[in-house]
């Protein structure tokens, strides 16, 4: 049950629903993705920032509740079976907003969702999700891409795993040492690593762009469907 909530969830369309409100189906403008970014380009910031939020707090609240429910909110380490079950719950919410039934089992991309999935799941992915986070505003501040920028931050985000456990800000270096306690997180560091080779699978057409200088860049208006462009 917890993964069917998760994923219905996960597949409300706020974007068009907001799009909507406007008497605009975002699907008919812009790359006609759903996300906060085509939300951004053709409702405007003020909309598609209150989509962005919508569409990470759909990723935060089941996976939270989840973990809540099956005992591992806060809990520093647990067993890797454990953390599948949990990632499990993530990957719903992610496949909700990608594959949404109420839209023909179309959607965005999953940057927003998936950074909420893991902000979600206290502690072990929190504080990666956010640093992963600094990884897209800087890149976007200097190459205003947004799919690219959601790339880096993709591949970033099982290193920052993997370090918040080194450093011991998740879990305990005091039981075995530094790198046993990354060793005790490796199903987190896989499960982000599958998660980035999604987000970058998505956002091979935005590559494919980018290498040929034709991906628009952050704070270029765009009215009509032109392609799969954007992210979110």
């Amino acid at each position: 049950m917890v993964y069917a909530g998760a994923y219905l969830v996960g597949s409300i369309p706020f974007g068009l629903i907001l799009g909507l409100m406007r008497g605009v189906d975002i699907r008919a403008h812009g790359s006609g993705n759903i996300g906060a970014t085509n939300a951004m380009r053709v409702l405007g910031r003020k909309l598609g920032a209150l989509c962005f939020a919508l569409d990470v707090l759909k990723g935060a609240l089941p996976v939270a509740l989840g973990g809540m429910w099956m005992g591992l909110f806060g809990v520093a380490d647990v067993a890797a079976r454990e953390a599948w079950m949990w990632m499990g719950v993530a990957a719903a919410a992610v496949a909700g907003h990608m594959f949404s039934p109420w839209i023909g089992f179309k959607g965005g991309k999953g940057v927003a969702t998936g950074f909420g999935a893991m902000v979600g799941m206290w502690p072990h992915t929190t504080w990666p999700a956010l640093l992963a986070l600094a990884v897209f505003a800087l890149s976007a501040r200097l190459t205003r891409y947004v799919g690219i920028s959601s790339c880096f931050a993709a591949l970033s985000l099982p290193a920052w795993v993997a370090l918040a456990r080194f450093s011991g800000v998740v879990g305990d270096i005091g039981a075995g040492g530094r790198l046993a306690n990354v060793e005790r997180g490796w199903a987190h560091i896989a499960a982000t690593a599958l998660l980035g080779a999604v987000v970058i699978w998505k956002h091979r057409g935005n590559i494919r762009r980018t290498l040929g200088g034709t991906e628009r860049r952050i704070g270029e208006r765009i009215t009509s469907a032109s392609g799969d462009s954007a992210g979110g």
